[in-house]
This record gives structure tokens, C-alpha cells and sequence, in this order.
């Protein structure tokens, strides 16, 4: 569905963030991203998006197809309505409208009425927590209430494809857990295709049928899940476990990029 070639980004015409990457997401599939804080992980989100411009960001190399068709360049509302929608890191919910109108607003591009009456039934079948808080105001919800929130409203456009940056940052393990399987149902019961960005590499990596690994604006590792999941490497880096189990320490860590095996 999503393919991007040796794609390059910079900022301000200086800083060269993506120094190309190359992945594949293919349709159906749960596609996990990961990497550490400035690894390219949103910034590879926003190329895709075309939210690059907001910031002063570009694609000045490489190709983005979405569904066979060139999407690099396009206007962030003309990908929108392609099918792809982005959830931004964060939890970017209109704090002054209800939580039914900011689902609703996430419609916008739908002509379709009987289908937006339907959809916004679904959303509350996921999240029933919302049905509880539909006339109050979002910005009074609870950090977990409002990233169902913004999921719902990307899933009212009724994406193709779905990004979703960070969906478990400052959230407690009981609610990330909580929304982790919903996206996981999401997946299965709509067969929408997701690209998931996240530190939690080792939630991430429970539910993607698919993972990368991102350093400093390359991807350095890909696999299946499970594969990922068992390399060594990636359980003492990544999930901070050893061969035998324990948490490693900073000491440990610090030789991590003398020792690592994926180096260029």
C-alpha cells in the first residue's frame, strides 16, 4: 500500500534529518517504527503526511507512493483525502468543542451521512468511555480519554491508512495496554492499515506484524515481529533485556554502539 524509496529529508534547508530510508507497509498489516527520540520517526510520519511544510521540512530526495501513485509534494489535504490520516504525537484535541464534535470535525472530508452516522456508532463501540463524555468538553478528558479521542477522529475519515505517532506517551501501562488492543481490533475488524511509531518497542512489536528499526535517519534493521522480537540485539537495546533476562545498566548500555552488530 505505502512504499518509500531512499527518501531524504531536510529542514530548513540545513539539517538533514532522513538520509534514505527505504520501507514497505503493506495493506492489511500493522507496521511498527521504532527508534529512540531523534531517530526520524515523526519526521518520517510528517514526509509521508505532507505536514513537512508546516515546519520548514521537505522531501529533497527519493520517491513516496501510496497505492502505486506519487504522493511527495502533494498538499497535506490532498493526501487526506487519498485515504491517509495522521494521529500526531501529543493529543491534539480541539479543547474547546465536546468530544462528539471533534469526532464529527474528523468527517470533514466525508459526504456520505448515513455512513458518518454509522462510523460514529463504531468509534463508540471501541472507545465506550466516550460515550459517557460526548457533550463535555475535550479538553477536560483524561490523557487516556483524549488519545481514544484523536484515534476515533482520525477513524472518522475512514482511512486507508492510519499514523499513529506515539499513542502510548504519558499514558499509564494499564491504559496503554488498553489502547494497544483496541488498535490491534481496529486492524482485524476494519482491515485498516497502520504505520506505528513508538518507543515502546516491546508493545509495539506484540501487536505489528511487521517492524523497523531506526538510527539517526536510516532504517538499520527490519523483520517480522516475532523475528525482531527474539534478536538479541533488539531485547537488550530496545526492550532492555539480556541474554538472561535482567535490565541492563547504563554502564552496559554506553558500549552499545561499539558492540552493536547492524552498524553501516
Amino acid at each position: 500500500m505505502l512504499r518509500l524509496n531512499n527518501i531524504e529529508v531536510i529542514y530548513s534547508d540545513v539539517i538533514l534529518v532522513l538520509k534514505g530510508l527505504s520501507l514497505e507497509v503493506p495493506a492489511g498489516q500493522i507496521v511498527a517504527l521504532l527508534g529512540a527520540n531523534g531517530a526520524g520517526k515523526t519526521t518520517t510520519l510528517k514526509a509521508i503526511s505532507g505536514l513537512l511544510k508546516t515546519e520548514d521540512g521537505r522531501v529533497t530526495d527519493g520517491r513516496i507512493e501510496f497505492m502505486g501513485k506519487g504522493i511527495d509534494g502533494l498538499d497535506p489535504e490532498e493526501i487526506c483525502r487519498l485515504g491517509i490520516v495522521q494521529v500526531l504525537e501529543g493529543r491534539k484535541v480541539l479543547e474547546s468543542l465536546t468530544v462528539e464534535e471533534n469526532l464529527r470535525i474528523g468527517a470533514y472530508t466525508r459526504r456520505d451521512p448515513e455512513g458518518i452516522r454509522r462510523d460514529l456508532g463504531v468509534i463508540y463501540g471501541y472507545f465506550p468511555r466516550l460515550v459517557e463524555r460526548r457533550t463535555q468538553l475535550a479538553g477536560y478528558l483524561s490523557g487516556g480519554e483524549q488519545q481514544m479521542l484523536v484515534i476515533g477522529r482520525a477513524l472518522m475519515a475512514n482511512p486507508k491508512l492510519l499514523l499513529l505517532d506515539e499513542p502510548s506517551l504519558g499514558l499509564a501501562p494499564l491504559l496503554v495496554r488498553e489502547i494497544f488492543e483496541i488498535i490491534q481490533k481496529i486492524n482485524a475488524e476494519r482491515g485498516t492499515t497502520i504505520l506505528l511509531v513508538e518507543q515502546n518497542a516491546q508493545i509495539a512489536l506484540g501487536i505489528a506484524h511487521t517492524g523497523y528499526i531506526m538510527e539517526n535517519g536510516r532504517i538499520v534493521l527490519d523483520g517480522p515481529a516475532a523475528k525482531l522480537r527474539g534478536n538479541d540485539d533488539v531485547r537488550e537495546f530496545y526492550l532492555g533485556l539480556s541474554e538472561v533476562g535482567r535490565r541492563k545498566s547504563f554502564r552496559d548500555i554506553k558500549f552499545y554502539k561499539r558492540r552493536k552488530r547492524w552498524v553501516f
